[in-house]
């Protein structure tokens, strides 16, 4: 029963995302109040996150690791490398524009691998990048911020570094550790940690809106727009590396899921602790928007069969 409720609260995060906007704008009080808590929060998401992995999820990294490879260098690639065309583009506030770069640079969302199930993809290919794109996220999400964007801002790359390391990969293991201890006692209400993460998702964007509320009335919309083109480009650009990887359709329509739904609340968090309330604006923004993108899509391939069923796997 709690399963279900659960389950059911999870798949309705464009909802909980939206009113999350609307009080963060007309109460902002409610969300600048919990900012002080915004890194605990984010760290017991990634601990949720890590009990509902097993080591069956790790097993595509060792037995396609050039896939995975591939779609983990294309993520890192293509949308950082968008985000900084679109900022200027637009001619964004350099807060802005590193905010926008920050979203593009962070590690693929875990919902990528719901919306790739929906979209009749490969799950075990979304989870694997996944996975490998947030645990070289330390490494990889703060320099590429700060070489993209160093001329804007000054970007910290060392606290940036720290920051991902205590709230995502620290939380994270002790979560696949949790769930390989406790095994049968975390099946049973696992279904809570989807659920925890949707409200966390839901609170950072609305603390997003609490603290820029004036600011939101003059660029959100420019802000938008961008946040959207850059989705839309990302999930372009993603099936078009598939198809120059010679990857079947199912792997094809897996990275552009992948390389355009980013890990945003965790820009957010980021952007909050170590640029500017204002660089998390295209955050939050991406967090809602790739949901809504990334459901109209699995929409519309689960009605499409993929036409390339007996092409051969990647290597």
């Amino acid at each position: 029963m709690l399963n279900r409720i659960c389950d059911r609260f999870a798949q309705l995060l464009v909802v909980w995302v939206l009113l999350a906007l609307g009080i963060g704008f007309f109460l902002p009080a409610a969300f600048v109040a919990l900012k002080p808590y915004t890194d605990y929060f984010f760290a017991l998401t990634m601990l949720g996150i890590g009990a509902m992995l097993t080591f069956k999820d790790f097993e595509m990294i060792f037995r396609k690791p050039l896939a995975v490879f591939l779609g983990i260098a294309a993520q890192f690639m293509i949308m950082p490398i968008l985000a900084l065309a679109i900022a200027r583009l637009f001619q964004l506030t350099p807060n802005l524009a590193v905010g926008l770069i920050l979203a593009a640079a962070v590690p693929d969302a875990m919902a990528s691998g719901v919306i790739s199930y929906l979209a009749d993809a490969n799950v075990a290919y979304s989870v694997s990048l996944t996975v490998g794109t947030t645990f070289v996220s330390p490494a990889v999400t703060p320099w590429l911020t700060q070489v993209l964007g160093k001329t804007l801002v000054e970007v910290q790359v060392w606290p940036m570094f720290r920051s991902i390391i205590l709230i995502v990969i620290v939380p994270l293991v002790a979560g696949i550790a949790m769930r390989h201890l406790l095994k049968n006692r975390i099946a049973r209400v696992e279904k809570v940690f989807p659920a925890f993460s949707t409200l966390f998702i839901a609170f950072i964007c609305g603390q997003v809106i609490a603290l820029n509320r004036d600011r939101i009335a003059q660029v959100g919309f420019v802000v938008l727009i961008a946040v959207i083109l850059l989705n839309l480009l990302g999930l372009l650009f993603g099936y078009l590396a598939g198809k120059l990887f010679r990857f079947d359709q199912k792997y094809c329509r897996t990275l552009a899921i992948n390389v355009a739904m980013q890990n945003a609340g965790l820009g957010a968090v980021l952007a909050l602790r170590h640029i500017s309330p204002e660089a998390a604006i295209p955050n939050a923004l991406f967090a809602t928007w790739c949901i809504v993108s990334g459901s109209i899509l699995a929409k519309f391939w689960s009605k499409k069969e993929p036409s390339e069923k007996a092409a051969p796997s990647p290597a």
